[in-house]
């Protein structure tokens, strides 16, 4: 999983606006990479966070945590390394009442406003531009464990067909690449687990 924040002032809004920044998912992955450095050059600046599929599983795993708490822990990362005066959020609960409150607890300024939004990226173009900085690095980040291990898995979400036919076929032989409480892995790894009748 990636994050993403950039810090941008009334002038480089325009600026992103005027380039065609827009939320991550309405542009293909190739007009984001066109956008990706334009949008380092706008920011004052940005900050990219990759969390890794051991540290999802753990935040999973604890009592204390889930993984809404775990992008409110990162977005503060975030928040306190750009010192905005105003973060504009984008909230991946419903309840953003809950979830921003969880955040300001975070968060080394507790004098800055906040604006914490579902989906902020379809309506703020500021939170649109981290969602490509995030998107791509997320790309790049796979073709980086594909070179690795030497294998195509395709896009690495649950419904891409060829995904799905690796994880079947090396969900033990990569483990660290697999988030342990992704439950298409927890239904390959379980089902492979059981034992067969005639096999005791």
């Amino acid at each position: 999983m990636v994050m993403a924040g950039v810090l941008v002032d009334e002038e480089g809004s325009e600026s992103l606006k005027a380039i065609g920044v827009k939320d991550s998912k309405l542009l293909t992955i190739g007009r984001m990479r066109k956008l990706f450095d334009r949008i380092k050059g706008i920011a004052i600046r940005h900050k990219i966070v990759v969390i890794q599929p051991a540290e999802i599983d753990a935040a999973l795993e604890s009592d204390s945590l889930n993984l809404n708490w775990l992008e409110a822990h990162k977005s503060a990362e975030i928040i306190n390394a750009l010192k905005p005066e105003k973060a504009i959020i984008d909230s991946p609960s419903n309840n953003v009442v809950n979830y921003k409150r969880y955040l300001m607890k975070l968060l080394d300024n507790k004098g800055i406003e906040v604006a914490v939004e579902h989906k902020a990226d379809l309506n703020h173009v500021e939170c649109g531009a981290a969602s490509i900085l995030a998107k791509v690095t997320r790309e790049d980040e796979i073709e980086k464990i594909k070179k690795k291990i030497g294998s195509n898995f395709g896009s690495g979400y649950p419904s891409d067909p060829l995904t799905k036919a690796f994880l079947e076929k090396n969900f033990s032989r990569h483990p660290e690449i697999f988030r342990k409480s992704w439950m298409p892995y927890k239904r390959v790894a379980g089902s492979r687990g059981q034992k067969k009748i005639g096999e005791f």
